[in-house]
């Protein structure tokens, strides 16, 4: 019976899922996106986020303790100094995991996951997503300007 075993083993041994939970939350961290399979994803969701809540606060026990986790110097320094800048006021959900499909290999089911707030697309930061959304209307179109109309010659003889 498996009482009180709620995470997933991943079929490793315990140094080998916890260096490879740190490799991966270390790419994470510097890369702000992974493509992993759906398990190694939700139990990184699991190691990686009370990591960045604990970046919030920039003391040196806090660097410390994520350090120990991390082991990866860059990667603790890029935590602290600019995804805890990002992530200051979000109260937790730092990341996103978006299904790809299937691994041709072993048809294993493939994921992305990212950092919410470095996503251009979701958040809104892109110029031109947020200029197509302000333009479009629900029932009408675009949105017409009213100008004066100039008269023509064409539009007097047509409207004799």
């Amino acid at each position: 019976m498996r009482h009180n075993k709620k995470f997933n083993h991943l079929g490793r041994k315990s140094a080998h899922r916890n260096a490879m939970l740190s490799n991966m939350a270390s790419s994470l961290i510097l890369n702000k996106r992974i493509v992993t399979t759906v398990a190694k994803a939700k139990a990184l969701r699991v190691y990686v986020e009370p990591m960045i809540t604990r970046s919030k606060d920039d003391s040196t026990v806090s660097r410390r303790t994520v350090f120990a986790m991390l082991q990866n110097k860059e990667a603790v320094t890029e935590l602290f100094r600019e995804i805890s800048q990002k992530v200051e006021n979000r109260p937790g959900g730092y990341t996103r995991i978006i299904k790809l499909g299937t691994r041709l290999g072993d048809s294993a089911e493939m994921c992305m996951m990212e950092l919410v707030d470095y996503n251009e697309i979701y958040t809104g930061n892109d110029k031109k997503a947020t200029k197509v959304a302000k333009a479009t209307r629900r029932r009408g179109g675009k949105k017409k300007t009213e100008t004066p109309a100039v008269e023509t010659p064409a539009t007097e003889a047509s409207a004799e």
